[in-house]
């Protein structure tokens, strides 16, 4: 059973509006053992209709996560993360917020590509299918060049939930060379990416990322590994993770990791 969810938002992010209250006593419920808040912070999220600006209140989050960390302390571990939403405009802004305090974890993300967010429908409008999951691979690309500040990289394949084209299939071999740079500029500065169960909840036959890249992954080397379900709210948390091990152990994979104190570690399936 996989024990620790490191990926969750509360109403500190601009598209949750659950208490960090009912999310913990939901994990403690689940019988997970550590969780690791991982708030929005998306510094120049372009206008949306639905008015989110997905900036983080740094200080009233730790606040409250601090006061509710040893309020439970003797039910689960909670964790302090953040997710930065990276574009190349925006990396000196992303690093000095990520350098301003000493979380636990920090989950690097593209969410935004040519000031459009794949959610939209817009994104898949101006980029076809095939062409659009490429142009978002290449946005990857250059962030992860350039920003070192983050410990995994979230849902590297965030972009494929929302192509609507029931032709579409995604093969590896299509992007292969670009995937395997992204994948080898990764494990080259000691980073690694997530397993993100939310894919399963929009109806993937795989989480996030598809099984062919994280099995490459680890096939060039890669070791680092988290879990998280995403989850915006308490019904999502740990999202079909009973379902994770068996998926992994086909893949080769036999273990997944946690993080304190921006330091990897390595828990057994």
């Amino acid at each position: 059973m996989i024990k620790s969810d490191y990926h969750l938002h509360t109403s500190f992010s601009s598209d949750s509006e659950s208490p960090m209250e009912e999310m913990i006593l939901r994990a403690i419920s689940l019988g997970l053992q550590t969780i690791c808040f991982t708030e929005h912070h998306d510094i120049n999220y372009p206008d949306n209709p639905d008015h989110f600006d997905f900036l983080l209140d740094l200080n009233a989050y730790k606040k409250t996560l601090f006061q509710l960390k040893e309020k439970y302390k003797k039910n689960i571990e909670i964790c302090y993360g953040v997710e930065l939403g990276l574009m190349p405009s925006t990396h000196h802004q992303c690093s000095a917020f990520a350098r301003q305090d000493s979380f636990d974890f920090i989950i690097g993300s593209t969410h935004i590509v040519d000031f459009m967010d794949p959610y939209d429908a817009i994104y898949f409008e101006t980029f076809p299918s095939k062409s659009g999951l490429e142009h978002y691979f290449e946005d990857i690309l250059t962030n992860v060049r350039s920003f070192h500040d983050y410990c995994v990289y979230g849902h590297l394949d965030y972009a494929a939930r929302y192509i609507k084209d029931p032709k579409f299939n995604f093969q590896y071999a299509d992007y292969s060379d670009l995937l395997d740079e992204i994948l080898k500029t990764i494990i080259e500065d000691g980073k690694g990416i997530e397993v993100n169960t939310a894919g399963l909840k929009y109806g993937m036959s795989n989480p996030n990322p598809h099984h062919e890249i994280l099995k490459r992954y680890f096939e060039l080397g890669g070791e680092i590994l988290t879990i998280g379900s995403d989850g915006h709210c308490p019904e999502h948390m740990a999202y079909d993770f009973q379902k994770i091990p068996d998926y992994l152990k086909s893949l080769g994979i036999q273990y997944y990791t946690i993080f304190r104190n921006q330091k990897p570690e390595f828990v057994k399936l």
